[in-house]
């Protein structure tokens, strides 16, 4: 079972600042290319990068570099070209931290054309 709930997913065409911070996990939003469009405050603070810093950046190669790989770029770009992602992993981050454990799910919202990378800690 997800760390993301049914219900949450079913709110996202109108996800704004306030719903995305009130989740107890990292809640992103990105453009078809990767570049932030919600960053929240978990998540924030979790990576320690502003979320003034993050928002406009790239997901990808510039905010969480570590994830600039086949296992989690790669899906991405290919759930996006088909329109279909929907994966979740565990993975480890790096870049800018120490090694932090995460279960990541990335997520394309296909009514909404909207594209979500959500992020929870995990234990060791």
């Amino acid at each position: 079972m997800s760390f993301v709930t049914p219900q949450f997913i079913s709110q996202i065409p109108s996800v704004d600042r306030n719903v995305a911070d009130a989740q107890p996990y990292g809640v992103v939003q990105v453009d078809d290319q990767g570049v932030i469009k919600l960053y929240n405050k978990w998540e924030s603070e979790l990576a320690g990068v502003p979320i003034s810093t993050a928002e406009g950046s790239n997901f990808f190669t510039q905010v969480a570099a570590c994830t600039n790989n086949r296992l989690v770029y790669g899906k991405f770009k290919d759930g996006v070209a088909r329109n279909d992602l929907d994966t979740e992993f565990n993975y480890t981050f790096t870049y800018k931290m120490n090694p932090t454990n995460v279960r990541i799910r990335m997520l394309r919202h296909a009514p909404s054309g909207s594209n979500w990378v959500f992020v929870n800690r995990r234990d060791a």
